[in-house]
């Protein structure tokens, strides 16, 4: 059985409610996720949280520094011991530490969560490095700027990428994908 990391991206306060580019549905998608990394620890699988980091000549938000950047409070009170790779691309694995982490960490498979679905999830799903990683996308754990566009960002991976709920995914414990 492949060891799996849980891999959250971006749940950063600018885009919660009084952030700077809220999104649709953060709090439930922030539920969902605390949810996930207790099932997580629960089968032993890693967690690892994945900041983006922009300079404000750049971007509007996630400025190094502020709080808006920061990831969510509650996201850290779930895993405070959870290590943090810093990216500053869509891709969460184009010039970080992921790669590294998670090989220290002796993982196999990758399921991402996170915000926004049709950026940093896509892309770091359908990254050339995410392939041996067998990735799995938690459809109930990601969010984006309306629902429409978190649906057709997932239909637009389906074909190459293996979408689960945390609890399909936490609880049997894929092998492989097209594995039960």
């Amino acid at each position: 059985m492949l060891k799996q990391a849980l891999v959250v991206i971006d749940i950063q306060n600018d885009y919660f409610p009084d952030g700077k580019y809220p999104l649709a549905n953060t709090e439930q998608t922030l539920n969902n996720i605390i949810a996930a990394i207790k099932l997580a620890k629960q089968n032993n699988a890693a967690v690892i949280f994945v900041q983006h980091l922009a300079d404000a000549e750049q971007a509007p938000f996630f400025n190094k520094g502020s709080k808006g950047a920061a990831i969510h409070p509650k996201l850290m009170a779930a895993s405070p011991t959870s290590p943090v790779v810093i990216k500053t691309q869509a891709d969460s694995f184009d010039q970080t530490e992921l790669t590294h982490q998670l090989t220290v960490l002796g993982v196999g498979q990758i399921l991402l969560c996170g915000m926004m679905t049709q950026n940093c999830i896509t892309h770091t799903a359908l990254s050339k490095a995410a392939e041996k990683y067998q990735p799995i996308v938690l459809s109930d754990c990601c969010a984006s700027v309306d629902e429409m566009v978190h649906q057709i960002a997932l239909k637009a991976i389906a074909r190459r990428v293996t979408l689960m709920t945390a609890e399909q995914a936490l609880s049997t414990r894929p092998c492989s994908i097209g594995t039960a």
